[in-house]
């Protein structure tokens, strides 16, 4: 393990769990400005991780996808995701209850796409404004990531930082849409359905919920980030 693959996946660990944090605390916001207050009363406004902590989905799970490799555990590696402990809601404090459920919900994937679009103005502004900027964010993008002792580490760390936050939050953003429970794309999902397809959905076991998360999110997330990523590659290459 060399020092610089073991610091590149403690950046990816640190801004997986702030990524988990603010997508969990947009819910709770949003939540608050709709009429639901229970998320505020718990203290989940905030970007403090210990507030969103899950122990599997925050921790263990992201632990085995960045640290494993290093151990000989390469079976869910491939893409970086992960969940935080679910912003309690109680819908019936909203005044439209399906109308400001979704919105609560998709406030989550929205955030995510926010991480995505501040990291991608950082990449563009040093790939503009910095001398050799181009060919250290590109290079940076096409998948060379790790210390090059001719870049002022200050900078070549602003640019790794930046390029991991558009791959994790655009993975959580893809991840997060997906119609599996308890993630954020089956409650919009929910909502849509017939009351008897409902209580039918509502019996799906978490274990099988994780099953679905690993091998069909799995799937779905690597033919969803290949284009996005190409679209923003291509971007900061033509700008």
């Amino acid at each position: 393990m060399s020092s610089s693959s073991f610091l590149i996946a403690v950046f990816e660990f640190v801004l997986l769990l702030f990524s988990l944090s603010f997508h969990e605390c947009a819910h709770a916001w949003m939540a608050s400005r709709l009429g639901d207050q229970t998320a505020r009363l718990q203290g989940r406004v905030t970007l403090n991780p210990m507030y969103h902590v899950d122990p599997i989905g925050t921790l263990l799970f992201p632990a085995l996808i960045i640290f494993g490799p290093f151990f000989g555990f390469t079976f869910f590696s491939g893409f970086l995701v992960g969940w935080a402990k679910p912003t309690p809601v109680i819908t019936r404090n909203f005044q439209k209850i399906v109308r400001d459920d979704n919105l609560t919900t998709l406030a989550g994937p929205a955030s995510n796409l926010v991480l995505v679009f501040a990291a991608f103005i950082v990449l563009a502004i040093i790939r503009v404004v910095v001398p050799g900027g181009r060919t250290l964010v590109l290079s940076s993008f096409a998948g060379v990531i790790g210390l090059n002792p001719g870049v002022a580490p200050g900078l070549q760390a602003v640019v790794l930082l930046a390029t991991l936050a558009v791959l994790i939050n655009l993975s959580l953003f893809f991840f997060n849409l997906l119609p599996i429970p308890p993630l954020d794309g089956s409650r919009v999902l929910r909502n849509m359905l017939p009351y008897n397809a409902v209580v039918v959905y509502d019996r799906i076991n978490i274990w099988v919920s994780y099953l679905l998360m690993i091998f069909v999110g799995g799937f779905i997330l690597r033919l969803l980030l290949g284009p996005s990523l190409a679209l923003v590659y291509s971007t900061l290459a033509h700008l």
